[in-house]
């Protein structure tokens, strides 16, 4: 059985990680912990370079948590200004014992106006999507993105897309060493 560390607590970033690397590597048997590990960066990541600096410090700092695993996966949510306005994304990293490494962002999306005038106050985007929709805790459910689209994307799936993508290396490593 191999160990994956998923670099989060967070229940949807945990099944969505499940489901890709079953859905990439069908039949082999993995043991998923889910752990809370510090992404050096922002509570919230206000650049496309912050948030992948924060997935990338995510995985390494799993592997040295945890350096007897397989595979170490970070997944970090950021935000980026484009044109006045925030969109919202994430960073997948997947590290593998040998070495390898695979990484893949999600679509983006733009935020509402007022979902962006929180975040740029210094809010979480979690925390504004809370605030504006008359949630609790929505970023460990359908988050922005379940929201904005009535569930027809869940957050649990837009981010098993980009795991899977960031599991190409992993999947084809003899095209990546």
């Amino acid at each position: 059985m191999k160990k994956v560390v998923v670099a989060s607590r967070n229940p949807v970033k945990l099944a969505a990680t499940e489901v890709a690397f079953r859905t990439v590597f069908p039949g082999q048997n993995f043991e998923f912990i889910s752990e809370e590990v510090l992404s050096g960066v922002a509570d919230q990541p206000m650049s496309d370079e912050e948030t992948q600096q924060g997935v990338w410090n995510r995985a390494q700092n799993a592997q040295k948590r945890f350096p007897d695993a397989e595979y170490w996966v970070g997944l970090e949510g950021g935000v980026d200004a484009k044109d006045n306005q925030l969109e919202a994304f994430a960073w997948m990293e997947v590290t593998s014992k040998d070495g390898l490494q695979g990484s893949a962002r999600t679509a983006s999306f733009v935020l509402p106006p007022k979902i962006a005038e929180l975040i740029k106050g210094g809010m979480e985007l979690g925390t504004a999507d809370d605030i504006v929709f008359s949630k609790t805790n929505s970023k460990q459910q359908n988050g922005a993105v379940g929201i904005l689209t009535d569930n027809a994307v869940t957050r649990k799936t837009y981010y098993e897309h980009a795991l899977v993508l960031a599991l190409i290396p992993h999947k084809n490593p003899d095209l990546y060493i």
